[in-house]
């Protein structure tokens, strides 16, 4: 057991050092503690911030969600999701966004197809790599803007996932799932405004 443990350490550790950018785990990581939630996604609408090469954003897809925006500087990323979702019959927009910009950036980007509300917005090991880059102050702007876009759930998934919750909190959510159990990805918290 302990040999598979350090074998999937060193995996995930030199699939984070080969793709420079990208989402951190196997795939099977990025959607832990993500499947209640995908079982309910049937006519949601979900915002993807930082989506990738979307593959999360495709699950959704694939369990039925209504429609699908998301957005991440990583522009291969973004290619591979718009030719993924060309296979799926719903409505999505998938836009080159630097978040350090605050909401301004996704305003811009998606334009009139900007969502006044999404049932789901799922914010996935994000917050963190902004705390690196921009004031607190830019990353609260943001993370309040995308809570008031959320008309059900907002997920979060970061390693400094307590940072989160009084803003979460004080926009009216509530907690209503925690998951840890991928040893690759950070923590999972949903909170809904139900």
């Amino acid at each position: 057991m302990k040999v598979l443990q350090m074998t999937n350490s060193i995996l995930a550790s030199q699939i984070r050092s080969e793709r420079g950018k990208g989402a951190i785990g196997f795939h099977q990581d990025r959607i832990s503690g993500l499947r209640d939630l995908l079982w309910n996604a049937k006519d949601m609408r979900v915002l993807d911030i930082g989506t990738n090469r979307g593959l999360v954003a495709f699950e959704f897809a694939r369990h039925g969600a209504a429609l699908v925006h998301g957005c991440d500087i990583y522009e291969a990323g973004l290619n591979a999701a718009r030719e993924i979702f060309t296979e799926v019959e719903i409505p999505s927009q998938f836009e080159v966004v630097d978040l350090t910009e605050g909401p301004v950036a996704l305003e811009r980007a998606f334009g009139k197809q900007y969502l006044a509300r999404y049932d789901i917005v799922l914010f996935l090991g994000i917050y963190h790599k902004l705390k690196e880059q921009v004031s607190e102050h830019v990353v609260f702007e943001l993370v309040r803007h995308l809570v008031d876009r959320t008309e059900r759930f907002f997920v979060v998934r970061t390693t400094m996932i307590d940072a989160l919750a009084p803003c979460l909190g004080s926009a009216g959510l509530w907690k209503v799932h925690f998951s840890a159990l991928s040893p690759f990805v950070g923590p999972l918290e949903i909170w809904s405004r139900t």
